[in-house]
């Protein structure tokens, strides 16, 4: 089990200019925007405007705090994306464009190379413990609101608000929270995988 904390997460330029991302944990580790098979990371959007397209790339957007944004995908209806919307996946090279609904936004984007890999991003509402069982190659758990601690075969971790973990070929992981806690959890699987 590999513990991110929160301060020491990578700040970048976003890949078109127009803002700032937080690089919350990418594969391989120091890879690049143009090189990566997956990449997990925030941003604050300020302003209404055009996506970074990534070519070969799937993305999962979600809404971390905010009003939330309408997210206009070629070939798709507009959606308003809000805080306690399902995260919402489409292709990364799609051409996208965001409307701010009432001020600025964090999300929380999670992308993987098509082919190479798959991903799938849940929240997850803990307080008390639960069990959690995962087939994924490795297994993300980022702490959005509250703690968590995480234990598996007598390692234990606790996450506070915006720290992550990455567990490689995961255990069953037994989850407890004092205090209500929010939790996204995102599954990565080789690309050929269902």
């Amino acid at each position: 089990m590999k513990i991110l904390r929160s301060n020491e997460y990578r700040r970048m330029p976003w890949k078109n200019g127009g803002g700032e991302t937080v690089e919350i944990a990418v594969s391989p580790e120091r890879a690049s925007l143009s090189d990566f098979d997956w990449r997990i990371s925030m941003a604050t959007v300020a302003s209404d405007g055009s996506f970074s397209s990534f070519p070969g790339i799937d993305r999962t957007l979600s809404i971390l705090e905010g009003a939330g944004m309408t997210l206009a995908i070629e070939g798709r209806q507009p959606k308003l994306l809000t805080v306690t919307d399902a995260p919402l996946s489409f292709p990364a090279e799609a051409p996208t464009s965001a409307t701010l609904r009432d001020g600025p936004v964090i999300d929380l984007n999670v992308m993987t190379r098509r082919g190479v890999l798959k991903h799938r991003v849940r929240r997850l509402h803990v307080e008390g413990s639960q069990s959690l069982e995962s087939h994924a190659r490795e297994l993300i758990v980022f702490c959005h609101r509250g703690s968590v601690t995480l234990a598996t075969e007598g390692v234990t971790a606790t996450l506070h608000a915006l720290d992550a973990a990455i567990l490689v070929q995961p255990l069953p992981l037994t989850l407890t929270a004092e205090i209500a806690s929010g939790l996204f959890l995102v599954e990565i699987v080789p690309g050929g995988a269902a």
